[in-house]
């Protein structure tokens, strides 16, 4: 072999090396960013680049999304304080805020445990009681009767009515904890789909400034709330958290979860 030819097999070594990495790199490509995606049960296809930012964890856009989540008016002007959770130490409303609570009976039960589908309001944190009500009040949660309710109370209506409910014993609850059978996005969440596990903000073994305590509630109250979180119709949550939380949840996974809070009741109650 002349020198001539070895050099010409080396440039063909060369490109065939090229053309293979070329190859596997659009394997890769497309098996990461097109085939991995396409199988989960609620993707989508929107094209190219919507498969590649779902692969890649990012949002297809930046602005206004399909359901609107950032759209429209802010989604709350509650301002969540640390000194509003100090109100469950403090009773020093809490007689006012139970003659307060005389209006709430017929939906939340006469000691905030509810028969209806409304949650339950005993042993809530206060912070949230107040944002809940502040929210209803300015209209940036929907509901007839509560903002009914909510439309002549004061600041300090508010802050009792919570301080009162804090005070109650938790409406037949037990904490979850992780020495039990947990579903899946309760205990991990589902990070390729980038929500957080429930009890991560929500109690029993960590909680959110601001993120109810949602053992025990009503199986249909829950089921509602994250329907109406994943649809857009329910929006005051700040920086839309729950709405991303809920968005690309199943129907099963919504009732999965539901049905997991709402039995946290019966177990207490048995023991």
């Amino acid at each position: 072999m002349n020198r001539h030819d070895g050099h010409s097999w080396r440039n063909r070594g060369f490109r065939r090396s090229i053309a293979a990495l070329a190859g596997l790199t659009a394997g890769a490509f497309l098996v990461g960013f097109v085939w991995l995606p396409s199988v989960h049960g609620d993707f989508t296809a929107g094209g190219l680049w919507d498969s590649i930012c779902r692969a890649a964890g990012a949002p297809a856009s930046w602005s206004s999304g399909a359901d609107g989540i950032r759209a429209g008016p802010p989604s709350t002007d509650v301002i969540l304080e640390r000194s509003m959770a100090d109100l469950r130490s403090s009773t020093g409303s809490v007689g006012r805020g139970a003659t307060l609570a005389l209006n709430c009976t017929m939906c939340h039960g006469v000691q905030g445990a509810s028969i209806s589908n409304a949650p339950n309001l005993a042993g809530q944190y206060p912070e949230v009681v107040i944002k809940q009500l502040l929210d209803y009040k300015s209209g940036q949660r929907r509901s007839a009767i509560m903002q009914a309710l909510t439309a002549n109370l004061s600041d300090r209506d508010i802050r009792d009515l919570a301080a009162y409910y804090a005070y109650l014993p938790k409406a037949r609850t037990a904490p979850t904890t992780y020495d039990e059978s947990l579903p899946a996005l309760v205990r991990v969440g589902a990070p390729l789909r980038n929500i957080a596990p429930c009890i991560s903000c929500h109690g029993g073994v960590d909680q959110k400034l601001g993120a109810p305590w949602i053992e025990g509630m009503p199986r249909e109250y829950l089921v509602e709330q994250l329907q109406a979180f994943r649809a857009g119709t329910r929006r005051n949550d700040a920086e839309a958290q729950m709405r991303n939380m809920a968005r690309p949840m199943t129907d099963a996974e919504i009732e999965e979860v539901a049905a997991f809070y709402a039995r946290k009741a019966a177990v207490a109650e048995g023991q």
